[in-house]
């Protein structure tokens, strides 16, 4: 079969289209086709082995597994003989982060646990739109706490991978919310219903006078400190670090900074693939409260294409590779 297979760390470029074995499943594994998988910022990081301290895991100065790839969605085609929560036919979907990567190739094999059952009412490429980013807003916009109807939410990077879920799912608790990004993407911030939009590239947030109960800092683009006066009395930051300096930052500087004051700061501890939260986004996709956009489609052989267009934040929506 074929797969999206590297050698080492480095840029889309050492990718490949290897041909690999077909997995056979062990006794609590499954086999899935492929039907849809898409790109993450995450994909990016994983490529280039960051940040550095991650590659005590993935490998030190090679990567210890050659597949890429997180979000997919497809149809089980084979069981180990320990399954008994999926039979072949049936449609799932998963972040395999937790379980090799993998997801851009023709099959993928892992852990029977790693795999949900997929919304009956999505198709199988907005369905690989989810479980990664939609996890990811999910998680972060309650990190300190639920969101409150009413609630003014700042979504800072809202035009990425996670950030039109996080408008999405903060609007259906009921929140006023607020998206900030360049220019070319504030249109579809208020297509997916924003109630306010901010051009970086024009205005400062920090320095304009308004106060947020919830700010969500997907940008991390600044010292949290920046955005104290951005918050409410009783506010709450949460960052969705990218790089450890960040996610040190937030993780110690938070933490005083909500010691000595009513604003709550920091990070959230990711739990990625997580049941009750895929559970939690399947009921909001089956009521239509969020609706995956899709940009661009591209092939197996053109993801390191789809990953450099990612990379140069154009992308309007997730990008899909139809294997």
């Amino acid at each position: 079969m074929k797969a999206i297979v590297r050698d080492r760390y480095g840029l889309p470029d050492v990718l490949r289209v290897g041909e690999v074995d077909y997995p056979i499943p062990g006794d609590h594994q499954v086999v899935v086709k492929v039907l849809a998988a898409s790109l993450n910022t995450a994909d990016l990081d994983h490529l280039r082995g960051l940040p550095r301290i991650a590659r005590l895991g993935t490998g030190l100065r090679r990567p210890k597994t050659n597949r890429v790839g997180l979000d997919v969605a497809g149809r089980v085609e084979a069981v180990g003989r320990g399954v008994t929560g999926l039979r072949p036919g049936d449609e799932v979907w998963a972040d395999l982060f937790a379980f090799g990567h993998g997801a851009f190739a023709e099959y993928v094999c892992a852990a029977e646990n790693a795999f949900a059952p997929k919304p009956d009412s999505t198709t199988f490429e907005e369905a690989a739109t989810v479980p990664h980013s939609g996890v990811l807003a999910l998680q972060g916009l309650r990190g300190k706490g639920p969101i409150r109807s009413g609630e003014k939410v700042l979504i800072n990077g809202a035009g990425g991978c996670v950030g039109p879920f996080a408008v999405q799912i903060a609007k259906s608790f009921g929140a006023e919310v607020t998206g900030v990004d360049h220019t070319e993407k504030l249109d579809l911030l208020r297509a997916i219903g924003a109630d306010h939009v901010i051009d970086y590239t024009r205005e400062d947030f920090t320095r304009n006078g308004q106060r947020y109960d919830v700010l969500l800092d997907i940008a991390a683009n600044r010292s949290i400190l920046h955005y104290l006066r951005s918050l409410s009395p009783n506010g709450r930051y949460v960052l969705v670090a990218r790089s450890l300096g960040g996610f040190v930052q937030a993780l110690f500087l938070g933490a005083l900074m909500s010691l000595i004051g009513s604003k709550r700061m920091g990070v959230f501890m990711w739990m990625p693939n997580r049941r009750q939260d895929l559970a939690q986004l399947r009921e909001l996709l089956e009521a239509g409260s969020v609706k995956p956009l899709i940009d661009r489609f591209y092939r197996l052989e053109e993801v390191p294409q789809a990953l450099r267009y990612l990379e140069e934040g154009r992308a309007r929506g997730k990008l899909i590779v139809i294997p």
